[in-house]
């Protein structure tokens, strides 16, 4: 059942809707460069505008669908998507954000027009109080959490295809629940996943991945930077922007590194991706505060994204600004900014040489492996 507070707001979501033309056309948007959380919310939102109140619907994104597991996601769920570029702002009379909110910079909504409908899990932005309805939920750990309970409030049975984009999309958000996961995020979890199709959810978690990624990931290794606590990486010219936030949550795996600073070069801007795993953490004020009045950025208490206008990126200008953005990280968090200096990668040490006695006995272990009974299956 959905929750009370959910109820409520969709029901004054349903009376917006309903206040609309019928006759009008919708432009469902999301942030540039969707990631799954973005793709599954704006598919649930269109699919609630479409069945339950007849409303022509058209699912758009700006920039592009580069991660293979998210292009992966679009295929094998058969999303329904068009690109800004193709369509004509003047063809659609209402307006919808998912996943992100306006004139943050991460959107292509135009700053004259007010979006009727915003719906996400950031923290609320004091601009977005100018849409007439806004449901932004900072304690959920995704968006597609927030839709999948319109989608019982509505009365709307998921389909395998889209409890399998829910699914994926809640579990990539939250890190399988690691990171900033709530109790409504495990109840939709558990709601929907006796519908997923097991066979599509493995098809896109194991995408198959180009060349050009483990290239960048390589050059990202040999170049990492560090000091105490903190990892950096500076990729250089990337061919998806996605690559940056998937590397920094990579970074963060790296033992004894609290936080991980990513960056790469896309068209012209320098794209920024912060993690920690400290739950106390406003990584979102802290890229603010990187970024300053250069470019847009935001995020979560754990994670934060954001972008620094460059120009040409093989310039001196742009290393400079990629330098600078390092520093500010480092003392930002307390750390000298002089001591940020190359990683060094341990070699592997060679194998440890076995006694003569126990290989002397390994045909006998071995025997005795193969009399042990296998159990029955």
């Amino acid at each position: 059942m959905a929750s009370e507070e959910t109820e409520a707001r969709f029901a004054a979501f349903a009376e917006r809707v309903e206040g609309t033309s019928p006759r009008g056309r919708w432009l469902v948007m999301t942030h540039d460069n969707p990631d799954p959380d973005a793709l599954a919310a704006t598919a649930v939102l269109a699919l609630v505008l479409r069945r339950r109140f007849r409303r022509r619907t058209t699912v758009a994104y700006g920039g592009i669908i580069g991660r293979a597991e998210n292009r992966e996601m679009v295929r094998s769920l058969k999303l329904e998507l068009s690109h800004l570029r193709y369509l004509k702002r003047r063809d659609y009379q209402y307006f919808a954000l998912v996943d992100c909110q306006p004139w943050t910079g991460n959107s292509q909504l135009p700053r004259g027009i007010v979006p009727e409908v915003v719906i996400d899990h950031h923290p609320l932005r004091k601009a977005t109080l100018e849409a007439p309805f806004v449901d932004v939920r900072p304690e959920y750990g995704a968006t597609a959490t927030i839709l999948a309970e319109y989608l019982e409030a509505a009365g709307i049975q998921p389909t395998r295809a889209v409890a399998t984009g829910l699914i994926y999309a809640i579990r990539s958000e939250t890190q399988d629940f690691g990171r900033e996961a709530a109790g409504p995020d495990h109840a939709a979890y558990d709601r929907l996943l006796p519908r997923v199709d097991r066979r599509l959810l493995a098809k896109i978690q194991t995408a198959r991945l180009p060349f050009s990624y483990f290239q960048i990931l390589h050059r990202g290794l040999e170049g990492l930077l560090g000091t105490g606590n903190l990892v950096i990486s500076h990729l250089g010219r990337v061919d998806q922007p996605d690559i940056v936030p998937e590397i920094a949550d990579l970074l963060l795996r790296m033992e004894g590194k609290t936080w991980s600073l990513c960056t790469g070069t896309f068209g012209e801007r320098l794209y920024l991706s912060i993690r920690t795993t400290n739950q106390r953490a406003d990584a979102g004020n802290l890229m603010r505060r990187l970024i300053r009045s250069r470019g847009k950025g935001g995020g979560h208490g754990t994670m934060a994204g954001g972008f620094l206008e460059i120009g040409d990126p093989s310039s001196e200008a742009a290393r400079a600004m990629e330098r600078g953005v390092a520093r500010r990280f480092a003392s930002a968090l307390g750390k000298n900014p002089d001591k940020v200096q190359p990683l060094e990668i341990e070699r592997a040490r060679p194998p440890r040489e076995v006694p003569a006695e126990a290989v002397a006995a390994e045909p006998r272990d071995r025997e005795a492996v193969n009399r042990t009974p296998t159990p029955e299956r």
